[in-house]
């Protein structure tokens, strides 16, 4: 959602988990994984409940998860010393303003983080992970496209293909950006309705929501940003 004075923790302190906390990674990155289109050491940013982290490290790769919730963090972490999955490590950050990492990652993913932001700190985002990343990273970003619940419905502007194409061309090379679905589970209203008519979902309710998927590099000779 793209309020910028929304308590992010909140969302994860409630009993009921957040719409985006499906228990598996996003589809859209799970391919890319399937696909060995991710080297380590991986960057997953805006982790929230962070099965995109623990799927990585369940196949060996390297994964640091950032994101600001420290509700979320203590969460992942938890979930991944259960899982006995210690090349996963978490720590709450601010993903529009974060040091400690730079030319770090040789991978980047976003699984519905960027669109979250305010629109003035999205160039601020795009600083920030490009400082983190190595040179000739690869970064993957799963974004809504534009209005995704209706032009009338709340929730996140989103994208169109153009724009977010735009953003993250200011600082990485863009190799393709293309149509993608996003699933959530829906929130339930007191009398037991759903609060969001107006999407397609799957045989077990999930939403499926449009979006993009940006595939993108950075320059192998990029200095890095101080």
């Amino acid at each position: 959602m793209t309020e910028p004075h929304r308590d992010w923790d909140d969302a994860y302190r409630q009993d009921t988990l957040p719409p985006w906390s499906i228990g598996a990674p996003q589809p859209e990155l799970a391919a890319l994984i399937e696909q060995g289109r991710v080297r380590s050491e991986v960057l997953d940013a805006g982790c929230g409940h962070a099965e995109l982290s623990l799927a990585l490290a369940a196949q060996g790769y390297r994964v640091v998860g950032l994101d600001l919730s420290p509700t979320a963090v203590a969460a992942a972490a938890a979930a991944a010393a259960e899982r006995g999955l210690a090349s996963a490590t978490f720590a709450q950050a601010d993903i529009t303003d974060f040091g400690g990492y730079d030319d770090r990652f040789n991978t980047v993913m976003d699984s519905g983080c960027l669109h979250t932001l305010p629109v003035e700190r999205r160039q601020a985002y795009v600083e920030a992970v490009h400082r983190a990343a190595a040179p000739g990273a690869a970064l993957y970003i799963l974004a809504f496209a534009e209005r995704p619940f209706g032009h009338d419905a709340p929730g996140p502007n989103g994208f169109t293909a153009d724009e977010l194409r735009d953003t993250i061309a200011t600082r990485f090379t863009v190799d393709d950006v293309r149509p993608a679905t996003l699933y959530g589970k829906d929130i339930p209203l007191p009398d037991g309705g759903a609060a969001t008519t107006n999407v397609k979902r799957t045989a077990d309710g999930l939403m499926m929501m449009p979006g993009f998927l940006l595939s993108a590099h950075k320059d192998p000779n990029a200095d890095i940003v101080c």
